[in-house]
């Protein structure tokens, strides 16, 4: 059995998580609850956070978080494609092709994707971190980076073996190639930091040219980003209720007609010509 697999991490990465494709492992997951005019709505704080147009990458990143991660990428696109994406590391790495469907997403979206590191972006979590747009590459002050090169293993015949070393080398190329591009360091020192492990702080990854600013407190323009303006959010509060009470007019409407609609939409009851001018027809135009 061949190991066609390859990793940017010291671990063998599975090919799936047991609890199903989209599925977070996280244990217990706080729930949100929001008061609105329609009532309460209960969220999960991912899904929240959402909302804000805030994405997690949080431990291995395996296909299945790739998909979850692709799949949020593209639905804050159709939402807005000029509003940033606000993309939040913490990982280990994990599978080249994972990863690398996460980064040409990144890439192939209208909107900008702002990056951040806390905890740890190593390996493919650190190619993520210097995919971001260009200004908008974050770390926090205690947080680690670490680049190194493609990890994999394979078995079988020789002939097989030989053409998997040439596809491994081939996407350390191409790895190394990213980071040139987003780093703006020569391929050469690439090549040699890549050699082996190689750990930075977070200044250290500026000065490497994978992040653009190290932040200890959130910058006013992503608090403005995160916090829903309240002037907006009361108009459109305003105009949820006006619609909600011209629904429920408009239903009483239909289910019980008022009397003025009632002599709008019935005809004259038939009577003498002589009690109709003097009575129905002055009753008729005072209702009306």
């Amino acid at each position: 059995m061949l190991w066609r697999r390859l990793a940017l991490s010291g671990s063998i990465i599975p090919s799936a998580r047991r609890a199903g494709a989209g599925c977070r492992s996280y244990g217990l997951i706080p729930m949100v609850i929001e008061h609105t005019s329609r009532g309460e709505r209960a969220y999960d704080i991912f899904s929240r956070l959402l909302k804000e147009r805030i994405v997690c990458i949080n431990g291995p990143i395996s296909d299945d978080t790739a998909s979850v991660v692709v799949a949020q990428l593209l639905f804050l696109e159709s939402e807005n494609p000029a509003k940033p994406i606000h993309l939040y590391i913490n990982s280990p790495g994990g599978a080249v092709t994972a990863g690398l469907a996460i980064y040409d997403t990144m890439q192939y979206i209208r909107s900008p994707v702002s990056t951040l590191c806390l905890g740890q972006a190593a390996s493919m979590g650190s190619l993520l971190l210097a995919a971001g747009a260009p200004g908008e590459r974050r770390a926090l002050p205690y947080s680690r980076v670490m680049i190194h090169q493609p990890s994999g293993g394979a078995s079988g015949q020789a002939t097989e073996i030989a053409i998997h070393a040439k596809e491994i080398l081939k996407v350390r190329e191409r790895l190394n190639e990213i980071y040139v591009r987003h780093t703006g360091q020569p391929i050469e020192r690439i090549e040699h930091c890549m050699e082996r492990d190689m750990f930075m702080s977070p200044d250290e990854a500026k000065e490497f040219g994978l992040v653009d600013e190290v932040i200890a407190h959130r910058p006013l323009a992503l608090v403005t980003d995160a916090v829903p303006d309240q002037e907006a959010s009361n108009e459109g509060t305003k105009n949820e209720c006006n619609s909600e009470k011209n629904s429920k007019l408009e239903l009483n409407l239909m289910v019980e007609p008022r009397l003025s609609s009632q002599w709008h939409i019935a005809k004259p009851p038939l009577l003498p010509s002589s009690i109709y001018k003097k009575v129905v027809c002055p009753l008729y135009l005072i209702i009306s």
